[in-house]
């Protein structure tokens, strides 16, 4: 039986982990992107890069209402990034993460999909609670009774270290691809190195003994 996937590629490592494991694990892969209103566009550069790379369809989605619903950091250029040390950081989106997902099931049933893919990970926490098993697991058997048909969502990543993940696409052969990735809360290219997002992936590099 083929098995077909749908991958949610933001344009970052972690998407750019989740494609390359299902490129191996599946027979027929596309992906999708989402235009939230982020705060800087330079992701949905890097997400097209990174599927002409992989030779994978990619279909950008317009979820821009995300932006007019939400006062987060990551669609509010005005809003200075903050992460306090006890409640959630001033970059969660809320919601993003389930939307992102129903539409990543509508995309499936309609492509005759099964399993979709996304990149969440509850290791190197940040805060998110839509990051976590037990939501998409949740989510998962929601959207199997909302499409009536058996959905999987796959998460790679879930209890990996970003060290892992950088591991894992040595493993893959696939560690030039994160030359198109892009990270950086802030948009900067070279990317700003000061930011949650960086400072996680830098750790993350280093602790592999890898340049990134």
């Amino acid at each position: 039986m083929t098995t077909k996937a749908i991958v949610l590629l933001s344009g970052g490592q972690d998407s750019a982990t989740c494609l390359a494991i299902a490129k191996k694990e599946c027979d027929s892969v596309e992906a999708i992107c989402f235009d939230y209103g982020q705060r800087h566009r330079i992701e949905l550069d890097s997400a097209q890069r990174l599927a002409a790379v992989a030779n994978v369809n990619c279909q950008k989605i317009d979820a821009t209402v995300i932006a007019s619903l939400t006062d987060s950091a990551l669609t509010n250029i005005t809003t200075s990034i903050q992460q306090e040390k006890e409640g959630l950081p001033n970059t969660f989106v809320p919601g993003r993460n389930a939307l992102f997902l129903t539409l990543a099931a509508m995309v499936a049933v309609t492509r005759s999909a099964h399993i979709i893919y996304t990149g969440v990970c509850q290791t190197d926490f940040s805060g998110y609670p839509d990051c976590r098993e037990s939501f998409i697991q949740s989510q998962q058997h929601t959207l199997s009774l909302a499409m009536d048909q058996a959905l999987e969502i796959r998460t790679p990543l879930m209890y990996l270290t970003k060290a892992e993940t950088v591991q894992k696409m040595l493993e893959l052969d696939r560690f030039d691809w994160y030359a198109h990735t892009h990270t950086c809360y802030e948009g900067m290219q070279p990317a700003c190195g000061q930011c949650p997002a960086c400072k996680l992936r830098l750790k993350g590099f280093q602790e592999a003994g890898q340049i990134d």
